[in-house]
């Protein structure tokens, strides 16, 4: 079976991490999405905007396949990451979870310790490889730095992850993605259950994260977007409507009904 490539693209002229063309989605006979054209940038964070109901999370979860557990969802055109369409028959499933991780609303750790949340993505994907204890030790411990958490849980790696706070919680969330070496984090409302205290370190945590990793976040808060954000993405009634560097979608918009929803006029 064919598997998406790892995040190496020799093209470095315009390297895109997702290309989407003419993607359509119906949830039964309603239609969700309309011909959604999108070249999304490796190692760049795009932030995804709109009203609710406009289409981003149904975006989002079809990145990474979570639609097709439902069904009724039924989709055409294509996405494709790293140049594979992850819908051809003969892209594994598998292989698309672990190339595109996917952080939720609100913090899922599992209830185990906070070296085993760490190792558990990687655990599932080795396959019968036999990893050394010492190896793993190194992988828990470099992931939970690039996750900004390493100085905090260094000495209690054994305490569930479910006893951290929610600011915490989320981290060891994304933390648990990168050790299977993931091309895209896809991250839904990551803030939305965090005070602004927690809200500002996850923030800071993605904008360390980016060149590393693409990263396409949706959001609600249009602050967020403009402070956490490179690009940003403005769908409406399940359409993308702009998508232009996030400056720009703030400063300047070129489309009349973006500017409308920054400026409050409706969503």
């Amino acid at each position: 079976m064919n598997a998406i490539n790892p995040l190496v693209n020799e093209d470095t002229t315009n390297p895109l991490a997702i290309h989407t063309n003419k993607l359509n989605l119906w949830y039964g006979t309603f239609q969700a999405l309309y011909d959604i054209n999108l070249d999304i940038k490796q190692g760049v964070i795009t932030s995804m905007i709109g009203p609710s109901g406009c289409g981003k999370s149904t975006f989002l979860r079809s990145v990474n396949r979570i639609n097709e557990r439902l069904g009724y969802v039924r989709i055409e055109g294509s996405i494709e990451v790293m140049d594979k369409n992850i819908y051809d028959p003969e892209v594994e499933l598998v292989q698309v979870r672990k190339q595109i991780g996917m952080v939720f609303q609100r913090p899922n750790p599992l209830p185990i310790s906070i070296r085993d949340n760490v190792l558990f993505g990687y655990n599932l994907h080795a396959e019968g490889k036999r990893i050394s204890r010492s190896d793993k030790e190194d992988i828990v411990e470099d992931v939970l730095r690039q996750v900004l958490l390493w100085d905090k849980v260094k000495d209690h790696l054994d305490r569930k992850g479910t006893e951290l706070s929610l600011e915490e919680q989320q981290k060891l969330c994304i933390a648990r993605l990168l050790p299977v070496k993931p091309a895209i984090l896809l991250m839904d409302e990551p803030c939305s259950a965090l005070d602004p205290n927690g809200t500002e370190a996850v923030e800071e945590l993605i904008w360390e994260l980016r060149g590393t990793y693409s990263i396409l976040i949706v959001t609600h808060n249009m602050a967020q977007a403009r402070r956490a954000s490179e690009e940003c993405i403005f769908m409406l009634m399940g359409k993308v409507i702009e998508h232009t560097a996030t400056e720009d979608m703030f400063v300047s918009p070129t489309n009349k009904e973006t500017a409308d929803y920054i400026e409050g006029r409706y969503g």
